[in-house]
């Protein structure tokens, strides 16, 4: 989880995989605390539900936003790997997405930055993802008639792929921790002395600060290659897509993920991944973007003991001394952290969709 180092910093890449804990809680350093307030629309927020769970979204109608972020398994889903477009898989685990409005950068790998506009788009578009042609998206929301009175309800006018790339962003901002026993007041005695721990001995607030727990950088913390990915021809092809697009060299031969490679294009980042947040871990296992990691105990034991082996594994990584005891505080305090389960039809769209689209008598006579 952390490591204890004499530089005054500490490199945790806690509980997901890519922390960094590197030493005592420095001043310039911000502390925990509660997420602000998120305004949302409510008109809007109930169409990016409804369009959030529906699978007409995706290329074939086969799967839909909410198959990779399933609610009951802490809005990611409880395998090392994603599923990916129905004939393949994927190379990374499914982050949650609670909290997810309230993060500047996306992806394990970091590579948008810039809206959840973008990263709707993407999840949409992408050949291994939902393999959606946008303007065929468009159509298909226009032909529902609840999308259209939803869309007009919601201030949005006609049906298009911009507003639905509005609207399911705002439905994301519902997605917020609540009644987290750290955020209530009402954590236990284990989890009060993890705390101490993890601001202290443990220096994980180095790099998992601030209320999403999470510095927003990347880090390479010497997280094991998941080797499903290049073994699984399913997982294989969507990997190849991806750095194929991403203009990845050499991406063939690749045996590892280049992470945040990715973006700078620099070998130093080779193996390094976005701090994770480490809210809702108590719902979100596997760990790590690979999943390689089962459980709370295994990432706090994998930092205890300094993390993995990796040629570009950050220097400052170094074992980090906690008892059997201290971890198990440690633990307690993560699990404080998770609050409940956003499962309800406040935050699930429960109502069914068409099972088809009624035929158009006369397609000829049709305008946009």
């Amino acid at each position: 989880m952390g490591v204890r180092v004499t530089s005054g910093r500490s490199l945790l890449a806690a509980m997901i995989g890519v922390g960094m804990a590197f030493g005592a809680q420095a001043a310039s350093v911000p502390d925990l605390g509660p997420l602000p307030p998120i305004k949302v629309n409510k008109a809007k927020a109930e169409l990016g539900k409804r369009l959030f769970f529906d699978k007409r979204l995706s290329g074939d109608a086969g799967i839909a936003c909410g198959t990779c972020h399933d609610p009951k398994q802490g809005w990611t889903q409880n395998k090392p790997l994603s599923d990916g477009y129905p004939g393949n898989g994927h190379f990374r685990n499914a982050p949650t997405l609670v909290n997810v409005a309230h993060k500047k950068v996306w992806n394990h790998d970091g590579r948008i930055g810039t809206s959840l506009n973008d990263m709707t788009r993407e999840m949409i578009t992408e050949d291994y993802i939902m393999n959606m042609d946008m303007r065929i998206m468009q159509e298909r929301v226009k032909q529902d008639p609840v999308y259209l009175k939803m869309f007009k309800d919601a201030g949005y006018g006609e049906p298009s792929n911009g507003k639905v790339r509005k609207a399911i962003p705002e439905y994301l901002k519902s997605l917020t921790s609540r009644n987290a026993p750290f955020d209530t007041g009402k954590m236990s005695g284990a989890a009060k002395k993890g705390l101490k721990l993890f601001k202290g001995k443990a220096g994980c607030i180095q790099c998992h600060n601030g209320p999403l727990v999470s510095d927003g950088k990347a880090h390479n913390t010497g997280v094991p290659e998941n080797f499903d990915v290049f073994l699984n021809p399913n997982n294989h092809q969507a990997f190849i897509a991806f750095a194929m697009f991403q203009g990845i060299e050499n991406y063939m031969n690749l045996k590892r993920d280049p992470g945040f490679y990715n973006v700078t294009l620099d070998p130093a980042d080779v193996g390094k991944f976005m701090t994770p947040s480490l809210r809702e871990l108590k719902y979100t296992a596997p760990y790590m973007h690979n999943g390689m990691l089962k459980t709370l105990n295994d990432v706090v034991a994998f930092y205890n003991a300094g993390g993995g082996k990796d040629s570009k594994k950050s220097p400052l990584l170094k074992p980090l001394g906690l008892s059997n005891s201290e971890q198990k505080d440690l633990v307690a305090f993560l699990l404080s952290l998770s609050g409940d389960q956003l499962t309800t039809a406040k935050h699930v769209w429960q109502k069914p969709y068409p099972a088809e689209y009624a035929a158009i008598k006369n397609w000829k006579n049709v305008r946009n």
